[in-house]
Parts: structure tokens; C-alpha cells; sequence
């Protein structure tokens, strides 16, 4: 199973060209420098019938046009490629923010066709080299002018030169978030991830554009093997910087599908504070995102720390109807990673919010190991109940959040904020038994806000198996931080399965710990 190289852009995970149309160039007087085609009805309904149609079709892959140019523009000559701002979809309009394209590259190196939208009419960008600037790229304009646009970017206002939101390479998005960074990904679909057979990368291969000023609206057709889609993506950037969008999807089987994962989320996690021993590197941590969080269709609150498994590790949480899950990022100190150039502490978490009710199935966690941080390692989806045969058909609807946290965390429940392992027994007393691990789980929120030292807090723990011993709950002193702490002692080299929370008399003070840990 390959993993996504995220120092040189998002990976392309097939290379082919969509067949170009010959429409006639129509300037738009809105938007100086784009180049239109003829005006086309469009709706969403167009859309999904399209991708009705697809489905009954076998998939042929397009025809590949100037690979070898494609392959010469590696990562040095695709910096030296500057997008010109004047050729921007709703430049100098009433729209807040345009959009400028990405160029191909070996990275990315796989066309899509762009569409405007306005009042129900679709016109296609029209392609050229000179919506470029090559620089010293040591690239030819004139032998590029039937490559395509790789994808596209949404900027961050008028005269910015950042952007809060993207689509380029198979089916990846992706929004920079509250703190203005890019992180982790969402896809539209994940099919048979880290299962036996090998992984399908979809690729949305086509694309319209529209906007009413709050909302950027993107369509999107998705075509591979095993399926097709129609996507919408309804975008709106709050004044806080996060971002939220509702996203519609049809799919249309063309075979069946062993693992489909719904609402698919890509992140990076080589090691936190709770992996030191895997720290081959002077940074405390390096993360985009350290734990997977749940809210079940019952209302319980899950936290997962994120792991370096030492094999691909798939683990499934049943459910039924969730009301949420997401890869976040809790540690958001400059000091947990002492970083001034990748900053993971802004980088933002991704939350799933299904609409409507999604049955029963399961919240699917990838873990692949890594040993460095250029590599997306780690997959979370959903993952319904049930076949997917060929000629079956699926509708979803749900909200993704780009933010520091989760959507309307409870206060009612206290949260993970740290895990940490170390020697088991008493800190100081020699020997120490070597057959034991220390856990040490710190919480914080909730009920404990305003409580004061006491020592009768629950920590109720359990465990797949071995032996759970010494545990206790203390107060940090000097700080708004409880603190569970217990030993296992489990012998042999087999995942242990770990789960934990807090109590005070029957009352449940603490969304629920979940561990895998590997000796």
C-alpha cells in the first residue's frame, strides 16, 4: 500500500487526459484574460444523470498526452510556475474571492475540465499556456498548449496571494482552516483501502464553478473503475477563519466494492508525546492531526490517540447513525512542537457530520507506519453495513468542519487533552518491574473545570488483555489538568487493547479514552 508524498503537492494516482472539446474561445468581459466556451444548461440533476450514464458503461481510462513533458516538470520547475492573477475565475467581480488554477506537474499530472457557472449556464475555461508565467522554469509555452489544468484553488480575497480552499489530484480536497494552514485532506471516496485487494483512486475529472458571494458552490464528477459520482460542495469561509462545507454526493456502482469509505479523511502522524520512543527526531512531536474523535448514534464521545503501528493496522468502531467523527488536532501549542516552519499546532481538524441517518456500519481507522513526515499515512471513513454490488446506487449528505475543534463539544464532558508511556511501577523505586507499561492520560474541561483536589474520581479501566494495576486519579497541580494513571502488564508482542474514563459515583465525567498499544 503507497502512501501520499505531501512535500510535493497531492499525489496524482493515475495519469491519463480527458479528451479536450473544440469550442470556440468567448471573452468574458467580467473577468479579463478567462477565455469561455459557449453557454450550456447545467444543474446538479444534469450532473447525476451524467454520472448515471457513466456507470453503465465500462470505465476506459483517456487517451495520455505529452507524458514526457509532464514528467520533466518535477518539484524545483513546478515552484517556478506562477499562476497570473489576472486570468482568475471572477477577478475584479462581485465575487469576494477568485480562483486561479494549478498547472501539471509529475505530481499532479492528471487534466480536469473547469466549467464556470452563472444562472444555470455552464461555460467551460477554455486551456492555455499563457495562463502562466514559466519563468525560469526552463519550460516552452508553445509546446504546452493542449496539457489542461491540474485543479484548482480558491483565494483567500481579491489581492491575496494564499488561498483557504483546493481541489487537485484524484479525489483530495482540502481547506487551510481557522489558522490560515494546510494539513490534512478530505477525498470524495475511499474505496478498498488497505484491504486485500489493491486500493481504486476515482478521480473527480470534471468540475463547474459557481458562486453567490458567501457561498463557493463546486460540482464535481467523479469517474474510476468501480464507480461513478455527483458531488456538490457548498463552501462558506466564517469570519473566524474555519470553514464549512455541506457536501452532496450520488454514486453509481459500475462493479462491486469489498470496502467503500464514505466521507474519507488523509492526515499525517509519524509520532506524538505519546510515541517518544519513536522520535528520531529533535521535534517533541510532528503531527498534522494526533487523535481520531467520535460521537456514536448513543451519544458517547471517543477520543483515540493516533499510533505508528510497526504493520498497516486497520481498526473498525461499530456504530449505528453516527452523529460525527474527525482527525483532530489537540496539542495547539507553539512548544509541543517547536516548529517556526511547519507550524502543526495551526493546522486544522477535519469533523464529519453526517445528515440525515447513515445506518449501521462502521468508523474505519488506517494506520500505516512511517518513518518520516512527508507521508499520509492514516485513513479515517465511514464505512456502511452491507454489499455494494454493480448497478447499485448510494446517496450521502454531510458536513465537513475545518476548525481547531470540534463542532459543539459538550460541556458536560471533559477531554483527552495528553497521553504519555513510560516505565510501569513507582517513579524512582529500583528495580522497576520491566514487565509493566505506565499509562498517564490527562483531562481537562467538563465537570473537572471547577473541581478541587479529591480522590474519589474513578479512573475506569479495561483492557483486551493482560493484567490493569494501580490506578488512580490525581489533580496536576497548579494546573486545570486531571490526571489518570494506571500499569499494564500483558505478555507477548499482540495489540492491546486499551479503553478508559472517568467517574464520580455513577456519574460519567470524561469522553472515553481508546488505546492500541504495541509492545
Amino acid at each position: 500500500m503507497t502512501t501520499v508524498n505531501r512535500r510535493l503537492l497531492l499525489a496524482a494516482l493515475s495519469a491519463s487526459l480527458l479528451p479536450r472539446r473544440a469550442l470556440a474561445a468567448i471573452e468574458n468581459p467580467n473577468t479579463p484574460g478567462i477565455r469561455l466556451g459557449p453557454a450550456r444548461p447545467f444543474s446538479f440533476e444534469t450532473l447525476a444523470a451524467t454520472a448515471r450514464k457513466a456507470a453503465t458503461q465500462p470505465f476506459e481510462a483517456p487517451r495520455q498526452h505529452a507524458t514526457q513533458i509532464i514528467k520533466s516538470i518535477d518539484f524545483d520547475a513546478a515552484q517556478k510556475i506562477a499562476f497570473r492573477a489576472d486570468h482568475a475565475l471572477w477577478r475584479g467581480t462581485g465575487a469576494p474571492d477568485p480562483v486561479s488554477f494549478f498547472h501539471l506537474s509529475r505530481y499532479s499530472g492528471d487534466p480536469v475540465v473547469l466549467h464556470a457557472v452563472d444562472k444555470g449556464q455552464a461555460r467551460e475555461i477554455l486551456y492555455g499556456p499563457d495562463y502562466f508565467d514559466y519563468g525560469t522554469s526552463g519550460l516552452d509555452p508553445k509546446a504546452l498548449g493542449g496539457l489542461g489544468f491540474a485543479g484548482f484553488r480558491v483565494m483567500d480575497g481579491q489581492d491575496k496571494p494564499t488561498d483557504w480552499l483546493a481541489f487537485q489530484g484524484a479525489s483530495y480536497l482540502r481547506s487551510s482552516g481557522q489558522e490560515a494552514q494546510y494539513g490534512a485532506s478530505a477525498r470524495g471516496i475511499a474505496i478498498n483501502t488497505a484491504a486485500a485487494t489493491a486500493e481504486e483512486f476515482p478521480r473527480f475529472c470534471e468540475f463547474w464553478l459557481d458562486t453567490n458571494g458567501a457561498v463557493v458552490s463546486v460540482y464535481a464528477l467523479l469517474d474510476g473503475p468501480s464507480i461513478t459520482g455527483a458531488y456538490k460542495f457548498d463552501a462558506v469561509k466564517n469570519e473566524n477563519g474555519s470553514v464549512v462545507m455541506n457536501v452532496h454526493c450520488q454514486l453509481f456502482f459500475r462493479a462491486g466494492i469489498s470496502r467503500l469509505g464514505i466521507a474519507p479523511l488523509t492526515s499525517m502522524y509519524w509520532y506524538g508525546e505519546n510515541e517518544r520512543r519513536k522520535a528520531d527526531d529533535w521535534r517533541p512531536e510532528i503531527h498534522d492531526n494526533d487523535g481520531l474523535a467520535i460521537w456514536t448514534g448513543k451519544g458517547e464521545r471517543i477520543w483515540r490517540p493516533l499510533v505508528n503501528p510497526p504493520q498497516v493496522q486497520t481498526n473498525s468502531f461499530a456504530d449505528d447513525s453516527p452523529r460525527g467523527f474527525g482527525l483532530m488536532q489537540r496539542d495547539r501549542d507553539f512548544a509541543d512542537y517547536q516548529d517556526d516552519g511547519a507550524w502543526y499546532e495551526k493546522r486544522p481538524g477535519i469533523w464529519v457530520e453526517p445528515k440525515g441517518s447513515w445506518g449501521a456500519g462502521s468508523v474505519q481507522l488506517v494506520e500505516i507506519p512511517t518513518d518520516n513526515e512527508t507521508n499520509d499515512n492514516i485513513v479515517a471513513y465511514w464505512r456502511p453495513d452491507g454489499d455494494i454490488k454493480a448497478g447499485d446506487t448510494r446517496s450521502f449528505d454531510y458536513r465537513l468542519y475545518w476548525q481547531d475543534s470540534e463542532p459543539a463539544y459538550p460541556k458536560s464532558i471533559a477531554r483527552v487533552v495528553a497521553t504519555r508511556l513510560g516505565r510501569g511501577g513507582i517513579p524512582g523505586q529500583s528495580p522497576w518491574p520491566r514487565d509493566r507499561k505506565k499509562f498517564v492520560v490527562d483531562f481537562t474541561g467538563g465537570p473537572l473545570a471547577d473541581l478541587k483536589q479529591r480522590f474519589d474520581i474513578t479512573p475506569v479501566v479495561s483492557t483486551s488483555r493482560g493484567k490493569i494495576d494501580n490506578a488512580y486519579v490525581i489533580k496536576v497541580v497548579g494546573t486545570d489538568r486531571w490526571r489518570a494513571l494506571f500499569d499494564l502488564q500483558a505478555e507477548g508482542n499482540a495489540p492491546v487493547d486499551l479503553r478508559l474514563f472517568l467517574k464520580l459515583g455513577s456519574k460519567t465525567l470524561s469522553e472515553t479514552w481508546i488505546y492500541q498499544y504495541f509492545a
